[in-house]
């Protein structure tokens, strides 16, 4: 490991002059002169120890005060401060029984010791998994390359959808949940300008950029994400499926959050992670059930309309029947 410099930053406007580059930024160009911020610093960590980056400085944001906490409000909805732990949204009770899925999925992440010390903001800005993308001897083309080394390579937990650019899958189980719940990210710049972008377009498809999977730029930092107030009928669930039942990474892993009348279901938003490079949500499943009774056999087909695109590759084509089926369990579950 290389040696750096630490600075606490005491305020978000500190931390934005004295950065100079995102994580993106230092694999894309070098790292010999980067300022990179950390919070959790789970992420940061582990692209350091495996010589992918060497950042000259890092700046702490976790000594800045304020952008933790949770606050929930019936009609405002929730709000989570960046700096807050998975730990702190696991534990907390207007969560689990206003917006379950998120509980769930913050629940099955990493691990108690992890969850204790990683952030949200962290969670939902960190990098794919994609073992060739971390590995320093393959320089693929998320890291400035001309290959995809997975697409011919040991690809079994890689993408079954939008996967012609890039196979890889993001990481946070979290942001599946996140983005049924339609959630948006606050993200502050300098000067204290603030902007809210829609989950769904907080991440970045390879196809647009293939450097990277967030819109975060350098002078940006994520200080918090809203979630809209869920009504009295709204139900959701969340699947994550792991080779272990202990810590893993998904291999799949859904969240739904239905809207209903009865068994009913007046409106749905069917969400996937480790399907594609970025979470996904399901317009055609969604489609299907809206309108119908939420039963076994809807439910299946349902399963059946989120898999009508995959496109799997040579050693992933168990994904096809693993969505299909968490889907399936999901929709009934949410009832």
């Amino acid at each position: 490991m290389n040696k750096f410099k630490w600075f606490n930053a005491q305020n978000i406007e500190e931390a934005l002059e004295r950065t100079n580059a995102t994580v993106s930024d230092a694999i894309n160009r070098g790292s010999a002169d980067s300022a990179i911020i950390k919070s959790g610093g789970i992420e940061l960590l582990d692209f350091i120890k495996e010589g992918i980056i060497e950042p000259a400085e890092i700046i702490n944001i976790k000594s800045i005060p304020g952008l933790e906490g949770i606050a929930f409000d019936r009609t405002a909805g929730l709000r989570i401060g960046a700096n807050t732990t998975l730990a702190d949204i696991e534990n907390n009770g207007d969560i689990k029984l206003q917006y379950l899925a998120l509980h769930q999925a913050v629940s099955k992440a990493a691990t108690p010791q992890l969850r204790n010390v990683s952030t949200l903001g962290g969670n939902i800005a960190q990098r794919t998994r994609c073992w060739y993308f971390r590995s320093i001897d393959h320089p693929c083309f998320r890291k400035g390359g001309t290959t995809c080394f997975a697409q011919n390579g040991e690809n079994q937990m890689h993408a079954i959808m939008n996967n012609g650019t890039c196979c890889s899958v993001h990481a946070s189980s979290v942001a599946t949940a996140l983005l049924a719940y339609g959630a948006t990210v606050e993200i502050t710049s300098r000067g204290g300008q603030k902007k809210d972008v829609s989950i769904d377009d907080f991440f970045v498809n390879p196809f647009t950029d293939i450097r990277r999977e967030s819109v975060l730029r350098r002078g940006e930092i994520i200080t918090a994400v809203n979630i809209p107030a869920q009504g009295k009928n709204v139900k959701s669930w969340y699947i994550k499926q792991g080779e272990r039942a202990s810590f893993d990474w998904a291999l799949a892993d859904v969240a739904v959050v239905v809207e209903l009348s009865g068994k009913r279901v007046r409106k749905a938003a069917i969400a996937m992670g480790a399907a594609s490079p970025v979470p996904v949500r399901s317009k055609a499943a969604e489609e299907f059930i809206t309108g119908k009774d939420i039963n076994a056999t809807t439910a299946a087909e349902a399963g059946q309309k989120a898999m009508e695109n995959a496109t799997p590759l040579a050693k992933n084509g168990y994904k096809v029947d693993l969505f299909k089926t968490i889907v399936k369990r999901a929709l009934l579950e949410s009832v």
